[in-house]
């Protein structure tokens, strides 16, 4: 086969790589991992949302949400505890093995900067996160070719990693605790809401299905919009039932109520009233009344 050269000196002939396992799971602010410890297999990590440290080789490296961590093998690494996190680190790994680039020992990927924590930002961020998703929906599913399915998704994390040393990573600076996923993760609550307003809607569901937690997808929709989700998603209800009524819907309050995604109209008009100073009643007869001035 013909050598495809990578970045540097890495050259990629071919990646065929064994997928292994995926974990996810959330470290516990008041205990560590508890195991110092090294692998003869590869495992690649993401941190999904949180703060979080580890000591790799008796150094000690804080992590936070977008880092990607390359653990190879022989490197000796453990989870500490962050007492002071406010949303400790939920993490993502995946591991592998039967990897081989030319000029590295086996199963090693190699490293950006000789780096073992890559600070992830922008288009290779939203990536990260969409892969890490990806795997763990099909993780969770027994479909005809799964195991493919996640070699695949492994197969481009790894090259993602070997892509991001043709140039210099763009780093976090500082302490700060920013993040492009954050407003990514607000647009799509907001696409949804906009799309299904009209039906019953859980945060909870909506977490689960981004693979976050309901108090971290609430506290990054208020800083990013300075309001609450289920706070946003009456106004949108709101207004959508406030073009009904002034558009000229002829239907029950009731049917209005429920066509906002409302079963009580009781509830429904007093969150109407406290929103727009008026009943909904009120606003149809005020609407049908500027009509009959024009």
């Amino acid at each position: 086969m013909e050598k495809q050269r990578g970045c540097g000196e890495i050259v990629v002939e071919e990646l065929n790589p064994t997928f292994l396992f995926t974990w996810k799971g959330t470290r516990q602010r008041d205990r560590d991992e508890g195991n110092y410890h090294s692998h003869d297999h590869g495992e690649i990590a993401f941190i999904i949302s949180g703060v979080g440290r580890y000591r790799i080789e008796d150094k000690l490296y804080p992590v936070q949400e977008g880092d990607l961590l390359i653990l190879n093998p022989g490197v000796r690494h453990e989870a500490l505890c962050c007492h002071d996190a406010e949303l400790p680190a939920t993490e993502f790994f995946v591991g592998f093995s039967d990897v081989q680039f030319p000029g590295f020992p086996a199963n090693f990927l190699p490293e950006p900067d000789g780096e073992c924590i890559i600070h992830t930002t922008g288009d290779l961020r939203q990536r990260l996160f969409k892969i890490c998703a990806a795997m763990e929906m099909e993780n969770a599913v027994c479909r005809q070719g799964r195991y493919f399915m996640l070699k695949a998704y492994l197969m481009q994390l790894m090259l993602l990693v070997i892509r991001e040393q043709c140039e210099p990573i763009e780093r976090a600076g500082g302490y700060a605790f920013e993040s492009a996923n954050k407003k990514y993760v607000v647009e799509q609550i907001v696409n949804y809401f906009e799309d299904h307003y009209n039906e019953k809607i859980s945060l909870d569901q909506i977490a689960e299905n981004m693979y976050l937690s309901p108090y971290y997808v609430s506290r990054i929709f208020k800083s990013e919009t300075g309001n609450a989700p289920i706070h946003h998603l009456i106004n949108i209800r709101l207004e959508k039932a406030k073009e009904l009524l002034e558009g000229g819907y002829q239907g029950s309050i009731q049917e209005v109520a429920a066509m906002v995604g409302y079963e009580d109209a009781y509830h429904f008009s007093k969150l109407f009233k406290k929103r727009f100073g008026v009943s909904p009643s009120q606003a149809r007869r005020e609407a049908e009344r500027a009509l009959m001035e024009i």
